[in-house]
């Protein structure tokens, strides 16, 4: 994987001062995440560019993440976000190239985002979870940490929420197998932790 972590830590110095004048998020349960050098999933909503920022600022670990192969077009843009930690996905296709990579970083301890919807909410609603988180960790045996990004203000700029749930085990989501209903079921449940966490997360945090 193509990563800095000097053009990193440097990404991380820049942008949080800036996105904290912008969203002025708030993070919950950091902690969540291990700090142990072990590999872990993040599965989270997407509601907009930003988000990836958003996760990778809301914990102290480095970030990878799967960002669709439009992105990589401009040799320029593809130079930072491959620096970064991002890596191509040909959305739809069930491109194998893509989830092998992702599998690889897994496995030498690394951390990996994954938007479970498969792309951006253009309404802000959730929208039906994919497959491919659920695969990657049956085939990988790793954990996987749901996450929920809230917006509470405008579409663009409003105020974030950054909400991190328990860590779920292979065997809590039933992945003892990859049959397509073990993967539905999981990542049901995967879906269920964020959809709780953003129901929360509107109730609590909306009045302030």
């Amino acid at each position: 994987m193509a990563q800095s972590k000097a053009f990193y830590s440097f990404g991380r110095a820049v942008c949080t001062p800036i996105f904290k004048l912008i969203y002025r998020y708030k993070v919950i349960n950091k902690s969540n995440i291990p700090n142990d050098g072990k590999g872990y999933i993040i599965a989270c909503n997407h509601l907009s560019f930003s988000d990836p920022v958003l996760l990778g600022l809301g914990q102290k670990r480095r970030l990878n993440f799967m960002a669709k192969d439009e992105l990589f077009k401009n040799k320029f843009f593809a130079f930072i976000i491959r620096h970064l930690g991002a890596f191509p996905v040909k959305r739809g296709a069930g491109d194998g190239k893509a989830i092998k990579n992702g599998e690889d970083i897994i496995c030498e301890g690394n951390l990996m985002g994954i938007f479970i919807e498969g792309g951006r909410s253009k309404t802000g609603e959730l929208m039906r979870p994919r497959s491919g988180c659920a695969l990657i960790a049956q085939q990988t045996g790793v954990p996987v940490v749901p996450a929920c990004i809230t917006n509470l203000g405008g579409k663009k700029f409003g105020k974030r929420i950054i909400h991190f749930s328990d860590p779920i085990t292979v065997e809590e989501l039933g992945l003892q197998s990859a049959d397509r209903r073990a993967l539905k079921n999981a990542s049901n449940m995967i879906m269920g932790k964020i959809k709780e966490m953003r129901e929360h997360d509107l109730n609590e945090y909306k009045r302030s």
